[in-house]
């Protein structure tokens, strides 16, 4: 919910003070801009938006402070009417809005042990984000490069106030960094044909996507109030959030607002590609019946919590809501778009991670033997099998290791990586930046007994490293070598959200991919990060083949 405060000068003593201190507010709202570093170090930070003024906190990360804002609404709470419709615009408030701590997260299930919230709790009023910005330069003149990043979580769970997504590091390097909620799962999602009849566009679902444009559209008309760049918008996120990076870039709502992009571990590609309308929209009427709703006006009459319930995944049933082509934020499926070169022609910095998969997801709880190795394959591939297990093989429990973890991660995610890569390096006419994050975490702190080492990157694990968060996750027992690899990582973005290039000062050379030497050149990110290159074309196209001949499943 708004926190709202209205601020009194604290001394009614000193009239001529307060007279002054007026008349400055009164200038600097004129201007557009409260002036966050001009008023003084003890005063907190304060901007005047279009829709009204928002107070934050000083921040110090690195020696440097910080201008940090929580929690400011980007549009209008998604609820009753509004609910499963596209965001609209904030109502202005009066007086002074309290922006020191994060909004409530999105409606969500507790699904994933590793997301660690600040939010306020959860309510379907969640269209919130967060800022931060270099305190010394925080006015309209700065013009400062500018970081959007969208959360990971399957499209179902996360929250903008996530500890790893912590803005403070890169706005410490000089960048506005923002961080955005978006709605999720049903309330995301959600298309029926109801739904389309009532949109003028006759578009249904991607209201969370519809969000992150909200979003975008609220961050080109106000950051230069935060001493941001509009025309230096760089998006970026991590799974989820790469996958709409993904699609921002083919969206005619967004892809003119961006300058640079960039994506960690997933893309709006085969197996994750969107849905047809009429699928979602079946999909839809499938959820409506299961929860005894007639018509769209008496879903939108049940509770937030009764719908978030009936999402949960039960013995006879589970309810999938995921991106479809809804012919307005989406008009054609993204593999289409980015084969046309019909994305934004923007800088494009993207990778996955060395273990984004367990060979356990293919193997079960079968020991990784050569034999069991094969029969998993048999029943993955049918007759692909033979042609699997030459590009994946598999003939010693070593081999069968790598093998099938490497299987599992593009299965699940690094194909749609890999394949959003190449599509965009050959269409693009912009610079692409390919990375392969290979360092493993450290043990726990307070590791259980028999617990061992990570066998490489997991999903996910690249986050601290690369927003420089390390410190903010005490699960891990960071040594000097983690910190120095998130150096490296996270000064690579900061460069290339400054500049469409990663490379720069005491940072080891990147190349752009290209064709060399039989592949596609790639950094690989880590204890030893160097140029290398990739050559694993004939996998991503046998399973391109394969995903093609398969129905989309998300």
């Amino acid at each position: 919910m708004a926190r709202m405060v209205t601020l009194r000068h604290p001394s009614r003593a000193r009239p001529r003070r307060r007279r002054w201190w007026l008349a400055v507010s009164l200038l600097a709202a004129a201007a557009g801009a409260a002036p966050i570093g001009a008023a003084g170090a003890k005063r907190a930070p304060r901007v005047t938006l279009a829709s009204g003024v928002v107070q934050g906190r000083w921040a110090r990360v690195d020696g440097k402070r910080l201008g940090e804002f929580r929690g400011i609404p980007y549009a209008a709470a998604p609820v009753g009417r509004l609910r499963w419709r596209p965001p609209q615009p904030v109502p202005a408030w009066s007086g002074v809005r309290d922006a020191r701590h994060f909004a409530a997260r999105c409606m969500q299930l507790p699904l994933f042990g590793d997301m660690v919230f600040r939010a306020d709790g959860m309510s379907e009023d969640c269209l919130y984000l967060n800022v931060w910005t270099p305190a010394a330069s925080s006015h309209a003149r700065a013009k400062l490069p500018v970081l959007v990043y969208f959360f990971g979580g399957g499209y179902v769970a996360g929250d903008a106030s996530e500890r790893r997504y912590d803005g403070a590091s890169l706005a410490a390097r000089g960048i506005v960094t923002v961080t955005v909620n978006y709605r999720l799962g049903v309330f995301g999602f959600l298309a029926l044909p109801a739904l389309a009849a009532e949109s003028p566009r006759h578009a249904a679902g991607d209201y969370g996507l519809l969000d992150q444009v909200a979003a975008l559209n609220w961050v080109r008309s106000n950051v230069a109030r935060f001493g941001g760049d509009p025309r230096r918008i760089t998006i970026g996120g991590e799974s989820a959030g790469s996958i709409s990076v993904s699609a921002l870039m083919v969206s005619p709502l967004a892809k003119s607002l961006i300058a640079g992009a960039i994506g960690e571990s997933g893309a709006m590609l085969a197996p994750l590609g969107p849905q047809p309308l009429a699928a979602a929209e079946r999909r839809g009427e499938a959820f409506a019946a299961a929860v005894g709703a007639p018509s769209l006006s008496a879903l939108r009459a049940m509770s937030a919590s009764t719908l978030l319930r009936a999402t949960a995944p039960a013995a006879d049933r589970k309810f999938v809501f995921y991106p479809d082509v809804d012919g307005y934020f989406l008009t054609a499926r993204p593999a289409r778009s980015f084969a046309r070169g019909a994305q934004a022609r923007v800088p494009l910095l993207l990778g996955g991670n060395s273990a984004e998969g367990a060979f356990e997801s293919l193997l079960g709880k079968a020991p990784p033997t050569p034999a069991n190795y094969r029969a998993a394959l048999e029943r993955r591939f049918g007759p692909l099998a033979g042609r699997a297990a030459v590009l994946y093989p598999g003939p010693t429990v070593a081999a069968v290791r790598r093998s099938a973890m490497a299987l599992a991660g593009d299965l699940f995610i690094a194909h749609t990586t890999w394949r959003w890569m190449d599509l965009a390096r050959r269409s693009g006419r912009a610079p692409v930046y390919f990375y392969y994050f290979d360092k493993a975490r450290p043990l726990p702190r307070h590791p259980a007994p028999g617990a061992t080492r990570e066998i490489g990157a997991v999903h996910s694990g690249e986050i601290e490293y690369a927003l420089g968060n390390l410190g903010g996750n005490a699960v891990y027992a960071w040594t000097a070598a983690d910190f120095a690899v998130s150096r490296i990582m996270e000064g690579y973005f900061a460069r290339f959200i400054a500049t469409g290039n990663p490379n720069g000062p005491g940072l080891p050379y990147w190349p752009a991919a290209r064709a060399v030497r039989g592949g596609v050149s790639r950094q690989t990110i880590g204890i030893d990060t160097r140029a290398t290159v990739d050559r694993n074309a004939p996998r991503q196209a046998f399973l391109m083949r394969y995903f093609a001949a398969k129905p989309a499943t998300p």
